[in-house]
C-alpha cells in the first residue's frame, strides 16, 4: 500500500489539462491491452471505474476523448452506502467494520465494478470531499483508491487533499484515480509482453 498526500499548488485548469493527458495515455495503452483481449478473449473491456466522491468525473472526462467506448464500457456511480451494497456487492459488514471511506471498502468497489463489466482492471474511489463530514480519524479530504486486475492483483492508494475546495479536492482525487489507472495499464502492458 502506498500513500501520497498532494498539495494545491495547481489550479484547477492545471489539474484538468493534466488529466486528459492522462485519459489519452490511458486510451492509447488500453487500445493496445484491447487487442489483446479480444485476440485472447480474454475480456470483454479493458479498465472501467467505481465512482463515489468523484460523482462520474473520471469517467466523463474519460467519454471526452473520441474512441474510448472502444475499451471503456462504462462505469458505476456509488454515493451512498447503500448504492455500494446493491451495486457492488460491497459487504455490509466492511462498511460498518471499516466505513465506507477505506481501504477495504475501495477494493470491494473495484472488484465489484470489475465483475459488473467483464474489464481488465478496474479502478474505485471513495472518500470525503468535504467541506463536512470528516473526522479526526479520517479528515476532510482523505480519498482511498483501488485497483484490481482481472486474475487478481490489487493496488492500493490513499491521498490526502487538505486544502482547497470540495470541487479541488474531487478535482484532484479523479486526477490521481486516472494516474492509477495509467500505471496499472502500463504493468498489464508489461506482463502481456506489448510493445
Amino acid at each position: 500500500m502506498s500513500e501520497k498526500f498532494f498539495g494545491y499548488r495547481d489550479s484547477e485548469g492545471d489539474v484538468e489539462r493534466d488529466s486528459e493527458e492522462l485519459v489519452w495515455r490511458a486510451l492509447a495503452v488500453s487500445v493496445e491491452l484491447e487487442r489483446v483481449c479480444r485476440d485472447g478473449e480474454r475480456c470483454a473491456s479493458v479498465f472501467t471505474f467505481a465512482e463515489s466522491c468523484t460523482g462520474g468525473l473520471i469517467s466523463s472526462w474519460t467519454t471526452s476523448v473520441p474512441g474510448a467506448s472502444a475499451v471503456f464500457p462504462g462505469s458505476v456511480v456509488v454515493y451512498s452506502d447503500r448504492a455500494k451494497i446493491e451495486r457492488l456487492s460491497v459487504s455490509p459488514e466492511t462498511i460498518e467494520r471499516y466505513g465506507a471511506v477505506s481501504a477495504q471498502c475501495a477494493v470491494e468497489m473495484a472488484w465489484g465494478a470489475l465483475r459488473l463489466f467483464g474489464s481488465l482492471i478496474a479502478v474505485s474511489v471513495t472518500g470525503i470531499a468535504g467541506p463536512g463530514g470528516g473526522s479526526d480519524e479520517k479528515p476532510v479530504g482523505t480519498v482511498w483508491f483501488a485497483l484490481v486486475r482481472s486474475g487478481g492483483g490489487v493496488k492500493l492508494k490513499r491521498g490526502l487533499y487538505r486544502r482547497g475546495s470540495r470541487r479541488a479536492v474531487r478535482l484532484c482525487a479523479a486526477r490521481s484515480a486516472l494516474d492509477l489507472l495509467v500505471r496499472g495499464l502500463d504493468e498489464a502492458r508489461a506482463d502481456l509482453r506489448i510493445r
